[in-house]
């Protein structure tokens, strides 16, 4: 059995450079940061048969990988040439479609999974890309490259997007007590709505690439700003200016709304404006939009304040610590099975 941790993220700046309509033309750039709040993935081979089994929301038992449904976990297995004789389940904290990169979380948790099955080592980078190559390049999905490097590094992670897509990752350089400070003034709150990002970020790919298209220029406007606020973002959190980095929030809330009609409605409006009127300096919707979770920067004196006005419209409040950890192997038996056999080997030889 092997059992891997893999951490959902929060984007602190650069939300949408990473998508490649845009970083193929300008270049990307991303500030984020994961949560102590984790996808699992439980890895097991069978022991009366060949079969594979999945189980997430659903249940599935097939004899290859090519006939299993669930699409990243087959892409998976293919793409680690495993073919049958599996067994993959999956929990999580949060549920998918809430906008903190569960589909990241996921399959960058299973690989990682896989390559510890295969006794093969990989890097976080070669982790992150092999993700990126299945759900970009194989599955077509109208996804960027944050939640996969977010997920594979961990922590504060600083992601610099050639036009190319080679990606660099850079380490700010944040006190401990900034980052306490940062953590203890995010306020996070479940919209009790999911919801699926393709068709924002199709929306947003497709008028990003079509230039001919009436929302072309808006949209890569904005993306431009939202790029230089994200610049801003890092520059104010890495000096400790964090009521800075509220209000800037807001600004890139307000230019975010600009990329899609559908990242936002009147619910979300009342909510985020609930917020601003009882002591948030900025927020937003986290993910591509529609639902899901806010995100607020409230000064702790006004944090109280905010807490009813949010319980008092419905809200629940996500508590939550910084993760540093990345995804991670939590627990290997095959490996210790492998060395109990090298060393019961190595007995009998001697």
């Amino acid at each position: 059995m092997i059992i891997t941790r893999t951490p959902f993220r929060i984007t602190l700046g650069g939300g949408g450079t990473d998508l490649p309509s845009y970083y193929s033309d300008f270049g990307g750039f991303v500030f984020s940061v994961t949560l102590d709040k984790y996808m699992y993935i439980n890895l097991n081979t069978p022991i009366v048969d060949d079969l594979v089994r999945i189980k997430y929301s659903k249940y599935e038992e097939v004899s290859t990988a090519d006939e299993v449904q669930h699409e990243l976990a087959r892409e998976a297995l293919k793409l680690m040439s495993i073919k049958n004789s599996i067994e993959i389940q999956s929990m999580a904290d949060i549920p998918s479609g809430t906008g903190l990169g569960s589909s990241a979380c996921y399959l960058v948790g299973l690989l990682n999974a896989l390559h510890c099955y295969k006794t093969a080592n990989v890097s976080r980078q070669d982790l992150a890309e092999e993700a990126c190559f299945i759900e970009m390049n194989v599955l077509k999905h109208p996804v960027g490259k944050q939640d996969q490097y977010t997920a594979a590094f961990g922590g504060f992670t600083l992601l610099n997007i050639d036009k190319s897509g080679l990606v660099k990752v850079d380490r700010p350089n944040i006190s401990e007590d900034i980052v306490d400070e940062l953590e203890s003034s995010l306020l996070i709150y479940y919209t009790h709505t999911t919801r699926s990002t393709a068709e924002i970020l199709k929306e947003q790919s497709k008028a990003a690439q079509d230039k001919k298209s009436e929302s072309h220029k808006m949209v890569v406007d904005s993306l431009h700003q939202i790029k230089e606020i994200g610049y801003k973002i890092l520059d104010a959190i890495s000096k400790g200016n964090l009521d800075e980095f509220g209000k800037l929030m807001d600004v890139h809330w307000r230019t975010k709304k600009k990329l899609s009609g559908k990242i936002s409605n009147s619910a979300i409006d009342d909510l985020y404006e609930l917020g601003i009127t009882n002591g948030a300096l900025g927020g937003k919707i986290l993910g591509a939009g529609g639902g899901g979770f806010m995100l607020f920067y409230c000064p702790k004196v006004y944090q109280s304040e905010l807490t009813r006005a949010m319980a008092g419209a419905g809200m629940r409040r996500m508590r939550f610590k910084f993760d540093f950890d990345g995804s991670k192997v939590m627990m290997n038996i095959f490996n210790r099975r492998q060395s109990l056999q090298r060393e019961l080997q190595l007995a009998t030889t001697k």
